[in-house]
């Protein structure tokens, strides 16, 4: 996503708490202009603080896209409150933080665009998901909220309701499956598993003019899982 939004003209502000992914990323993007904020996406104030403090340094925002989570798969006899806390504080908690940020003036400009990540997990029952399915329930539910607090401003909010993309989360999860099991996943989507491009497509437009009337909702991004 950042590499596809460079290669448009964005000048983008990488963030994550792996510091020498970061410096991978921020060496392929396209362009000049681009930092690095390296912080732990929680939902502490500091995030919203390290936030504010690079758009005071670097410039006001055009939009944000917040993709931090873990992949949880645990039956709820085995969910203890620290597995709660990993999957709520790296997905809700740190995109309560991003919005408390982003609904600062002078963080984002006016007509901007945030966007969410969420998953089919949230409009999807599956056995072990509950944890994981809650903290994207949770996503698409604050995405509508913050939609209508940030309207007066024509700030966009957005969530991506995505299927399984060939990442490095999806390749670990799918080498503790069966071959079967995942012949079977990868036959529930219509259009077999998405690539990471797939995704950047779709927040490419949504930070562009084409998505500027487009807000509150959660874009289905899935190959066609959910309409079985």
């Amino acid at each position: 996503m950042a590499i596809l939004l460079s290669a448009c003209g964005a000048r983008i502000c990488l963030s994550g708490r792996d510091n020498e992914r970061l410096q991978l990323v921020l060496n392929a993007l396209h362009g000049e202009g681009h930092s690095v904020l390296c912080l732990d996406l929680n939902g502490s104030d500091a995030v919203t603080d390290a936030i504010r403090h690079d758009a005071e340094t670097s410039g006001t925002f055009w939009g944000v896209f917040h993709g931090a989570g873990i992949s949880m798969v645990r039956p709820a006899k085995l969910c203890k409150e620290k597995q709660f806390d990993e999957v709520f504080s790296s997905s809700v908690q740190s995109g309560i933080a991003i919005a408390r940020a982003m609904s600062l003036r002078g963080v984002i400009e006016d007509g901007g665009s945030v966007i969410l990540m969420s998953s089919v997990a949230s409009l999807r029952g599956q056995a072990g998901m509950a944890l994981y399915s809650a903290a994207k329930s949770a996503i698409d539910g604050m995405t509508r909220s913050l939609a209508v607090e940030f309207a007066p401003r024509r700030i966009r909010v957005n969530s991506l309701c995505a299927g399984a993309v060939q990442t490095p989360m999806h390749e670990k999860l799918v080498n503790s499956l069966s071959q079967e099991s995942v012949n079977d996943y990868e036959n529930k989507h219509l259009l077999g598993f998405g690539t990471p491009d797939d995704i950047a497509n779709t927040v490419a437009f949504l930070m562009g003019e084409g998505g500027r009337w487009i807000t509150g909702t959660s874009v289905v991004v899935d190959g066609g899982y959910t309409v079985r």
